[in-house]
């Protein structure tokens, strides 16, 4: 089969930790894989990946002029998407001339690599980008739909195009293929496919302390995420206020992650006189990551939206019981009172006596801890995901 390239912003970056699984389990079915990325990162500790906005501003011109020359026709028509397949305004009409440009670029790279088939996660601006290189290039492009910042403004003002263009749709969850049928036309459903972000089991830690029914000590707590609003860390905080002043004082909580919202999410804990409780540790690497999910007692996950985490399905593979909102993806991974418990999202009371109830019951939790690790094995691997891709690829590309 002819080579595959993968297109994301940035190829090192921690939350696209899922992209290089997927790409690695590829190639260990035999697939030539070829990643490229839109921003120049550093590959000293990884792969050297091919970016956009790593080649000089020679290459860019090199590019322009070299498909002017071969094949203006084309060229015209992608700068006519470029115009079009934007949000109004001046300012996203400048920036489109920039995606414009990075796409020319991108689509000589793939011609060097001899690639055959684009596929990018997430239809944010690097999709954009590569859906117009696939175009110039004179090959297919398919894109993975991943959460809901794929469907909320600006990017969802262009995901029907996307959908429209692309050879196939993969979504990582049913909620997402709901999102994408609901802006498109019937006859293009049958595109839409669903891949489950895959885990590498082999991969993850040890417990360092593994549920235990007769465990009697502090409950420890952990919550991954980018602190952003949607995260609902706010929604946490009234949650340990409220269990603080019902007596439960014997919580700790770690929060892994950073984001815009660093300040307000760590003055709102303050405000409530939480901060001895509660431990910020930043954004974290993967490895770190793995084993802060490893040594908590208890994942929760309080969010607002969600597409389907996949810091869920690595707490659930280590055997660390979750507590999360039932909402888009989530209910279709954790089922309530089997692999984990589920709470209506912004319901600090509710959230609250999820808390109590797994605080106390260490029982409970080993039982959810169990179920929801083996609910992983059975489909939620790196390996089933990859075939899943596989045959997509080779149903679609010649």
């Amino acid at each position: 089969m002819s080579a595959i390239g993968y297109l994301v912003s940035e190829y090192h970056a921690p939350s696209h930790t899922f992209v290089r699984r997927e790409i690695a389990a590829l190639r260990a079915l035999g697939e030539t894989i070829h990643p490229f990325a839109i921003r120049q990162e550093d590959s000293a500790s990884g792969e050297d990946v091919p970016a956009v906005l790593g080649q000089s501003v020679w290459s860019h011109i090199r590019s322009f002029f070299g498909h002017l020359i071969r094949r203006p026709g084309r060229l015209f028509e992608v700068w006519g998407l470029a115009l079009s397949h934007r949000p109004p305004g001046l300012r996203a009409l400048i920036w489109s001339q920039f995606h414009f440009i990075e796409a020319s670029t991108l689509a000589r790279l793939l011609e060097r690599g001899a690639i055959r088939h684009l596929h990018n996660h997430f239809a944010n601006n690097g999709a954009s980008v590569g859906m117009m290189a696939a175009r110039l290039a004179g090959i297919d492009w398919s894109m993975t739909l991943h959460g809901i910042s794929e469907t909320d403004y600006p990017a969802g003002l262009l995901l029907p195009q996307k959908l429209a263009a692309a050879r196939f749709t993969a979504c990582a969850s049913f909620f997402m293929r709901a999102q994408a049928m609901r802006v498109s036309e019937p006859d293009l459903w049958a595109r839409y496919h669903i891949v489950r972000c895959g885990i590498d089991i082999e991969r993850l830690p040890e417990r360092s302390q593994p549920c235990r029914p007769d465990q009697t000590r502090e409950t420890r707590i952990v919550c991954v995420g980018r602190l952003s609003p949607e995260k609902g860390y706010g929604v946490l905080a009234q949650a340990l206020a409220q269990l603080r002043e019902e007596g439960e004082r014997n919580l700790a909580v770690t929060i892994v992650g950073d984001g815009p919202a660093r300040d307000d999410v760590q003055s709102n804990f303050a405000a409530l006189d939480l901060s001895e409780q509660v431990t910020f540790t930043g954004a974290l690497p993967e490895a770190e990551t793995l084993r802060a999910i490893a040594a908590a007692d208890i994942l929760v996950l309080p969010s607002l939206m969600e597409g389907l985490p996949v810091v869920l399905m690595e707490a659930l593979a280590l055997g660390v019981p979750v507590i999360a909102s039932g909402v888009a993806g989530i209910p279709e991974l954790v089922e309530h009172e089997r692999t984990g418990l589920l709470v209506i999202p912004t319901d600090a009371d509710a959230l609250a006596k999820a808390i109590a109830r797994l605080a106390g019951d260490p029982a409970l939790r080993h039982q959810l801890g169990k179920a929801g690790s083996e609910r992983i094995k059975a489909g939620y691997t790196s390996e089933e995901s990859a075939r899943r891709m596989q045959a997509l690829f080779r149903e679609t590309t010649p």
